[in-house]
């Protein structure tokens, strides 16, 4: 069809065309008839069917969308109506919506020249305003004489009402009337580029989109959607005065929200059979973990965890209606030069959804989810953060130490409950975060101090160590063979040669799509060696804080993290099962956390109040000796604030050195429990 010959195309023509494509095909026919059944309104097609049927039409569709979706809206009308005139006279519009366009514009792409064309874009919705009520058309009434006339709307700018009445004649008679005129549903939507398509220090952009009649309400905020619609201008922009430059949004034809799980990886039958066979080889669980991030030396255990991470437990809901999270939650603790943001890095290119920021870069609102006012309307709306962007995916959150306090609460809920609570300006909501949270700090004192507890060590409250399953400190201790080896492999890597320690390894596309396919398919269960094996340690941890003075090794938290690392580790091989070994890969896991970080450094005692409280048993024991001794000196000088030196002398005698009581009199000092009225003298704070 050219040019020419598409301009003189009338629009009963196209209304036949389109009506023989719906009759001609059962599957179509089907439709209508279900449409009947269950009062729909919106036949949708397969861009693909109409062009195999009519690729004449499939063109003009592409080149002149407004008048084929009006032709086909009127098509459905007629096969409705002669199925079922009773639904065709209550309903006043049906649609014909168009899917699955040959190809998908990325929205950085958009320029002038798409205008007016039917075009298909993917994103994420980031904003989504209440549904309203757009005037279809409008009905004028004349004062005097009682003619009415009808006026179709324009999707931008209101149509004045004619001048004079077209009947009598007479000037500004006509008045809008309300109850004659049509209106329907109307939503605004904001969808933004894809994070894994945004290149490197740009802006995310994102287009404005208008879902109208039964579109709206179909998607909502962090969905991941496709869109089929026509690019028009917004024409109200243009003012007397101003320049001539005009903004654009999509009217949008259809709109399909994406499968949450990990849909933008396309697994294809090829790919299925490569996975498949990657399972079944005996080292695959080697291949995986060296397969991560290859081009940093060594770190085997902390590649091991990052595995597991990336392929997650299994989320359960217990009889009771209580959700438990499988996603794996670690912490990267390390000295400066270690390689960890690379590490994170890596995680976001390997990671079937993932989302990056850094804790100086983010605040709570953009973790989580803002409230923000539309600059049109002056209402407020929701817009998702980054935790609820990465929901079934993971979210990785580099020098979270360096966050703002207040903002680091926000991260609380998500690491646990795995939703994002928000209550402002009038809207409370709860949305989805279901990701995993691998983050990276580093030291409080520029260097991981081995004579201190991480809690002292990493400026993060207890609350928020607690929640992550695995937490790793990355030292940088000198060591002859280890430093040589490093040496070797960094100065391989920059003469251009491969080193060892990339030989088997997987190609990252590959074990993207493995990740993903383990994710979707593979649910283990436990099966009795396993638990058998679960429950032997937990016990046997638990035995060790039995005896009187024994600190807590181990608490039902750790239990459970526990369980969602064996998980992980059986959908490494993607069995259905959780076998032994994969008990004892995860507790040699846990004990590697515990042993580095979870070790009491006085004691040496395993301990995990350390993580749980932030402090030891043995420190708990001593500030409590210490609040003692301060209470029975108030008590003796008649309340008045101790000399420290007296408080030295007394715990000295119950045993404790001065260094032990510096160490105690700061931490309560810090903890509020008590003050220095002047130098040189401490008093408790009573409540």
């Amino acid at each position: 069809m050219t040019a020419p010959e598409t301009a003189e195309v009338s629009l009963d023509s196209l209304i036949q065309g389109l009506r023989g494509f719906i009759e001609s095909s059962d599957r179509y026919v089907d439709e209508i008839n279900n449409m009947i059944i269950q009062r729909k309104r919106s036949l949708v097609v397969d861009f693909h069917d109409l062009l195999i049927n009519n690729k004449d039409l499939a063109d003009m569709l592409l080149e002149r969308p407004q008048l084929v979706i009006q032709a086909g809206s009127e098509a459905v009308r007629q096969a409705i109506t002669e199925r079922d005139p009773e639904l065709a006279k209550s309903v006043r519009n049906f649609y014909m919506r168009f899917r699955r366009l040959p190809e998908s514009l990325p929205i950085r792409r958009l320029r002038s020249e798409v205008l007016g064309k039917l075009i298909m874009v993917e994103g994420i919705i980031t904003r989504q305003t209440p549904p309203k009520h757009y005037l279809r058309k409008s009905v004028f009434r004349c004062s005097q004489c009682g003619y009415e006339i009808e006026i179709p709307q324009p999707t931008t700018g209101f149509v004045q009402p004619p001048k004079r009445c077209p009947k009598c004649g007479a000037l500004n008679s006509m008045v809008f009337v309300e109850e004659r005129s049509e209106f329907i549903d109307w939503q605004k939507i904001i969808v933004q580029e894809k994070p894994e398509e945004l290149p490197p220090g740009q802006l995310p952009r994102s287009i404005e989109a208008i879902l109208l009649d039964d579109l709206v309400d179909t998607v909502k905020p962090g969905d991941r959607v496709y869109l089929v619609g026509i690019m028009n201008l917004d024409l109200a922009d243009l003012r007397k005065g101003k320049p001539p430059v005009v903004s654009s949004f999509m009217e949008v034809n259809y709109v399909e929200s994406q499968q949450r799980e990990l849909v933008e990886i396309e697994i294809t039958p090829e790919d299925e059979r490569k996975i498949l066979e990657l399972s079944k080889m005996p080292d695959v669980r080697e291949r995986i973990i060296k397969s991560i991030a290859p081009s940093i030396y060594g770190m085997e255990d902390i590649k091991e965890a990052i595995a597991c991470l990336l392929f997650g437990g299994v989320p359960k809901v217990y009889p009771d209606g209580i959700r438990v999270r499988g996603d794996i939650h670690i912490l990267l603790v390390g000295d400066p030069g270690m390689a960890k943001t690379q590490l994170l890095r890596f995680v976001t290119k390997i990671a079937p959804r993932a989302v990056y920021t850094t804790g100086k870069g983010s605040s709570a609102a953009g973790l989580t989810a803002a409230v923000v006012r539309e600059k049109d309307t002056g209402e407020f709306y929701l817009e998702a953060g980054a935790l609820v962007l990465a929901d079934t995916g993971v979210a990785v959150i580099d020098e979270i130490d360096k966050m703002d306090a207040k903002d680091r609460v926000a991260i609380h809920e998500a690491l646990e409950q795995q939703t994002v609570s928000i209550a402002k300006a009038g809207i409370v909501a709860t949305l989805n975060a279901r990701c995993s949270v691998l983050a990276a700090a580093n030291p409080a004192f520029g260097r991981y101090l081995p004579n201190r507890t991480v809690a002292e060590n990493v400026d993060l409250p207890v609350t928020l160590l607690s929640r992550f399953d695995l937490i790793f400190i990355i030292r940088d201790e000198p060591n002859l063979d280890r430093d040589k080896a490093i040496a070797e492999h960094i100065t391989t890597l920059h003469a251009g040669e491969v080193p060892e320690g990339f030989a088997d390894i997987i190609p990252p596309d590959l074990l993207r799509k493995y990740i993903a396919y383990a994710r979707k398919h593979v649910k283990p269960v436990l099966t009795p060696e396993a638990r058998e094996r679960i429950v032997q340690f937990y016990v046997q941890m638990r035995a060790k804080s039995r005896e009187p003075d024994s600190p807590i090794a181990i608490t039902a938290r750790q239990l459970e993290a526990l369980i969602r690392l064996a998980e992980a580790e059986a959908k490494m091989r993607l069995s259905p099962v959780v076998e032994a070994e994969d008990a004892d890969r995860a507790i040699r896991l846990f004990m590697k956390y515990l042993s580095s970080v979870g070790i009491d450094v006085e004691s040496g005692k395993i301990d995990i109040d350390i993580i749980m409280t932030g402090k030891p048993k043995s420190a708990q024991e001593r500030m409590a000796l210490i609040m003692n001794l301060l209470a029975q000196l108030e008590e003796s000088s008649g309340g008045k604030p101790v000399r420290i030196e007296d408080l030295y002398r007394e715990a000295e005698a119950a045993g404790l050195d001065r260094q032990a009581v510096d160490k105690a009199i700061n931490m309560l000092l810090k903890s509020g429990d008590i003050y220095m009225p002047r130098p040189g003298y401490v008093k408790r704070v009573l409540i």
